[in-house]
């Protein structure tokens, strides 16, 4: 039986990709900061989920699970689905969006690569809000630049932290949402990360996903897409073909351009 691996999956779209994927008969790990979230949602889905304690900031937290996970040998699926979206806008929210949403995502890609079994598949959720139009010309070209690798990006990202903290952010490009600049990079990054892993004997492919605006606790009540309709698309990429892509963001089950 096929393992993965589901961050944030204890309520909203990342719990509808659990259930999605326990329905399609693979082992689903259940994660969430809360232990007691995480088997409160085991206990409403089918087939063989495992509640897991995860907190994508912490090195510690994620080295638990990658202990864990050495008893099954390898990992065939993992969705990065955990992030926040916090009210407000300053270097704080700034750094702790960044934080989660972008690092914390590398930070659980970084420590399963090791177990990740051929034809493994990794899933980032990224967002319409991560829309490479918000940035200025300037730190566009940057962005868009072939040569850009991970070390780049990641210096790209602490760069945003850093001129939100000075007050420049707005004169240097970057928009006033710490959200959208860190679904930026998860896509940016899902980029580099399908390319290194096209040297990859294992054949695993790399692809992020826009949900669109779903009724969650993040989204609002008046979003018009359900979770299910949300977790479509990261479910469908999450079961791709050998043959399938790798290094896009697709919607809808099609690439779109961000």
């Amino acid at each position: 039986m096929k393992t993965a691996v589901v961050t944030g999956a204890n309520r909203g779209i990342g719990f509808e990709i659990a259930r999605g994927l326990a329905r399609a008969g693979i082992a689903v790990v259940v994660t969430s900061r809360s232990l007691a979230s995480a088997k409160e949602a085991c206990e409403a889905l089918d087939g063989t989920v495992t509640p897991w304690e995860l907190d994508v900031d912490s090195d510690e937290s994620v080295s638990s699970l990658v202990r864990m996970l050495a008893d099954r040998r390898s990992v065939d699926i993992l969705v990065n689905n955990a992030g926040i979206a916090l009210d407000g806008f300053d270097a704080e929210v700034a750094r702790r969006t960044i934080d989660t949403n972008y690092v914390g995502a590398l930070r659980v890609y970084d420590a399963l690569l090791p177990l990740f079994a051929t034809g493994a598949r990794v899933v980032n959720v990224s967002s319409g809000m991560g829309d490479r139009d918000k940035l200025g010309a300037r730190l566009r070209e940057r962005l868009d630049d072939p040569a850009l690798d991970r070390r780049g990006l990641d210096a790209f990202m602490r760069e945003f932290v850093a001129d939100v903290e000075a007050g420049r952010h707005a004169q240097r490009g970057w928009p006033s949402s710490a959200y959208s600049v860190s679904k930026i990079g998860l896509t940016r990054v899902t980029q580099i990360l399908a390319a290194e892993l096209a040297a990859d004997p294992r054949r695993i492919l790399c692809n992020a996903a826009c949900p669109g605006w779903v009724r969650t606790d993040m989204g609002g009540r008046s979003a018009p897409r359900s979770p299910a309709q949300g977790a479509d698309t990261p479910i469908w990429l999450a079961l791709l073909e050998d043959s399938g892509p790798s290094g896009l963001l697709f919607r809808d089950r099609r690439p779109v351009d961000w």
